[in-house]
């Protein structure tokens, strides 16, 4: 019999198993049935139950009768399920015979891959995934709260795990805003149960991967995550891993709920958010520098107006300046002993 395609399984779930099922409960059909009859909307039908083996023909040559399915099924589905097993087992053959070609490919001496490479689109997530599973020492990653959404945090979850299990170090910096994350959460306490450090901080930050301080990825363009540059030179994979030290030395751990390091990050979310506001930056770049919604730092600028009994933000402004507010560490202590909005809100 020859080897059947999709478009057969197709006709038979379409049109084969119907003529079937008439074909059982009249006890057989005539050679001279209108629906086998050469052209008939049936006729392809009937063909492919007699290839298959489901119809047989009687003696007499006028009557085909129905086979039971089960003596029919196995003849036709062991030989497609062993040549998927076959495929399977070949196509996990190829991948580990790519395998140390990709692992020469990335420890290559600078000079042999260039020190920069681009990356874009699908390429992405799959490069990034083969560093994270060769990561040997350390992985330092940057992750600012926006484009984490449910799925990539679980798979992100998965991959990270693996690594963890192996023995290797991570830590991770978030902004603050990530702390009214559920799923950030779950992801936190599933790395974290597992090794991992994670910590947040105020201040602003771009998306960076760093791999046993040897490589270095960041995204092609700041608002842009469709594309990723990949870093090899080693003075920038020092400077930027450094501009990591520094950060991680002034985050706060993720795990740490007390209630005096709830009020300091209330605080510097408070003190993040006058900055803004005497820089002139616009409500949507305000908000993203937070890691908020635009509506969560519109309430913080309400509360600062309530604060300092401001109507507009010209009054909240001048009244800020007049008192010498520049949002620094040695700004004068808010009106009426207020601290700001809480890092726990919305």
């Amino acid at each position: 019999m020859r080897q059947l395609e999709p478009e057969d399984r197709a006709l038979f779930e379409s049109a084969a198993t119907a003529l079937y099922e008439d074909i059982v409960a009249a006890g057989g059909i005539e050679s001279h049935d209108p629906r086998l009859a050469e052209g008939s909307k049936e006729r392809a039908a009937f063909d492919l139950l007699l290839e298959i083996g489901l119809l047989t023909q009687q003696p007499d040559q006028e009557r085909y009768v129905a086979i039971d399915p089960a003596s029919v099924q196995s003849r036709i589905v062991s030989p497609l399920t062993q040549q998927g097993t076959r495929l399977l087992q070949e196509s996990s053959g190829w991948a580990a015979a790519f395998g140390p070609l990709a692992q020469a490919w990335r420890r290559a001496p600078t000079e042999t891959q260039g020190p920069f490479t681009m990356l874009h689109g699908s390429a992405i997530d799959p490069f990034i995934a083969g560093l994270v599973a060769e990561c040997e020492e350390e992985m330092l990653t940057a992750q600012p709260q926006a484009g984490r959404d449910a799925p990539t945090l679980a798979a992100a979850a998965e991959r990270d795990t693996a690594m963890l299990e192996r023995g290797t170090r991570m830590r991770t910096l978030y902004q603050h805003s990530a702390r009214r994350s559920s799923i950030t959460h779950k992801y936190v306490a599933a790395v974290t149960a597992r090794g991992a450090e994670v910590r947040t901080l105020d201040e602003f930050f771009n998306r960076m991967i760093a791999i046993d301080h040897r490589v270095v990825v960041i995204p092609g363009k700041a608002e842009d995550l469709t594309t990723a540059i990949v870093i090899r030179e080693p003075s920038i994979v020092d400077y930027l891993v450094d501009v990591f030290e520094r950060a991680w030395e002034r985050g706060r751990p993720f795990t740490n709920r007390e209630e005096g390091m709830l009020k300091d990050i209330a605080a510097e979310q408070r003190a993040m958010t006058i900055r803004m506001l005497i820089e002139g930056h616009a409500d949507p770049v305000s908000a993203k520098r937070l890691g908020v919604s635009p509506r969560t730092y519109a309430g913080y600028v309400a509360d600062l107006k309530r604060e300092y009994e401001a109507e507009t933000r010209f009054q909240l402004g001048y009244t800020m300046g007049r008192r010498g507010i520049s949002g620094g560490k040695d700004d004068p202590a808010p009106p009426h002993g207020s601290s700001g909005g809480s890092s726990e809100g919305s």
